[in-house]
């Protein structure tokens, strides 16, 4: 697994656009994302359909051509420097195939962050436009704008990637050791679902990969760790980093899980690591050269994540 190309750093005055490629977002908390923008300095422009909701299913924020155009609109719009994701819930999978990746690929590479649901655009973004992205809190989600360890290590990554080359997680061992790899992962769920599909990668071979979720009970993490086992996607993997996972039953339940599901892998595997759907997350670059050390804690990324 190679590294990706790493998009711009930004800037004072960078264009930046919120959609919403997932479920329906609160209309109160996209206009005080926009404003915690502005105040980084940022020109924040919110796409047509982000605060909308679908006529029929209320779990999407509008019609899979309509939030499909939106993100594309965005990303091909040579005035907009990055895309942010205004929330996660369920939709992606239901939009990926109607975007125009030629079209995408032509517009050249800008920052993409999200996390959640959005796993499959960090899955698709890799393997369509060969681009690293950011799995980090989203424009409009409650931990951007409620926590700051969370907005403030995405600011970092945003305006001084040199700043956050290591991430310290505060977390600890689950299987000690250090390995080097390229980053990948996101959402376990996500990433069990994505398996086949024409965006997704069979294997993390050569990767640091990293796995969260929410709300699913232990025997589900159970089944979907399971699942990738199965199907080979931890062949070769390098090292696991394992994030929040909320909301899915008492920590020393689903510690056995992981542990009885990834400890025989014989690579270092680093617990409570601080990113994903936890309050305080952290940024996780994906698609860059990194060394994972478990025993510290520590991600130290061979480059800053963006240039």
């Amino acid at each position: 697994m190679r590294p990706l190309r790493r998009p711009t750093r930004l800037a004072a005055g960078a264009r930046v656009a919120v959609v919403a490629p997932s479920g329906p977002v609160p209309g109160e908390r996209i206009d005080a994302g926009v404003e915690v923008l502005r105040g980084w300095g940022l020109d924040p422009v919110v796409a047509p359909h982000a605060r909308g909701r679908h006529e029929r299913f209320g779990y999407l924020s509008a019609g899979d051509a309509d939030r499909a155009a939106d993100l594309q609109h965005a990303w091909c719009d040579p005035t907009v420097d990055a895309v942010l994701c205004a929330r996660g819930g369920y939709g992606v999978q239901r939009m990926v195939d109607l975007l125009d990746w030629d079209a995408m690929a032509a517009a050249g590479p800008k920052v993409f962050v999200g996390f959640s649901d959005i796993t499959a655009l960090h899955e698709a973004f890799a393997i369509r436009l060969g681009l690293a992205t950011l799995h980090g809190p989203m424009a409009a989600g409650v931990d951007f704008l409620e926590q700051a360890r969370a907005r403030d290590h995405l600011r970092a990554t945003l305006f001084a990637p040199e700043s956050v080359r290591t991430i310290a997680s505060g977390g600890s061992a689950m299987v000690p050791g250090r390995a080097h790899g390229v980053t990948l992962g996101g959402c376990l769920t996500l990433l069990t679902a994505e398996l086949g599909t024409p965006h997704a990668r069979a294997s993390a071979h050569g990767g640091l990969l990293c796995l969260e979720d929410v709300g699913e009970e232990p025997y589900r993490l159970d089944r979907a760790l399971t699942q990738l086992l199965r199907a080979g996607m931890l062949d070769g993997v390098r090292g696991v980093l394992l994030g929040s996972w909320e909301d899915c039953g008492p920590y020393d339940e689903v510690r056995a899980v992981l542990e009885d599901r990834l400890g025989g892998l014989g690579v270092p595997v680093a617990e409570e690591f601080g990113f994903g759907h936890g309050a305080g997350a952290l940024t996780i670059p994906f698609g860059l050269a990194a060394e994972l050390d478990a025993d510290a804690g520590t991600l130290t990324l061979d480059e800053p994540a963006l240039r």
